[in-house]
């Protein structure tokens, strides 16, 4: 899987629901050097780091290349701290047209929501 956060989390399983959702689980690796200034002694995972997730794993489970065009209903509900949870699940709902694919995307830890987001992305052609 290509990556532009190198290092910075895990893909540990992933599976596809029968309605054509994915489920995925991934682990935050909590030494990375993104931790050490977001913020120092006190980690906390950056929204846009948990929004290049979803889009690397939308892009792994489609096969596309992806540009993201919207974002909309980004709702951050609870700190990421990669010390404390560095598990967590995301659930993608992926919809793809001939231009586009859409994701409802809710990320947690435990029993906890810390992400909700609904995204639109281009698709790019090689």
């Amino acid at each position: 899987m290509q990556t532009i956060l190198t290092d910075f989390y895990t893909l540990e399983s992933y599976e596809q629901a029968e309605n054509g959702s994915f489920t995925a689980k991934i682990t935050l690796n909590k030494d990375h050097d993104i931790f050490k200034g977001h913020f120092p002694g006190n980690p906390v995972t950056p929204g846009v780091c948990m929004m290049q997730i979803v889009k690397e794993l939308t892009e792994e489970f489609t096969g596309l290349k992806l540009f993201l065009k919207t974002a909309s209903n980004v709702k951050f509900m609870a700190i990421i701290n990669p010390f404390e949870t560095p598990d967590l699940k995301l659930q993608l709902d992926i919809t793809q047209s001939d231009d586009d694919v859409k994701v409802k995307n809710i990320t947690s830890f435990g029993e906890t929501i810390a992400l909700k987001m609904s995204v639109n992305y281009k698709k790019l052609t090689s």
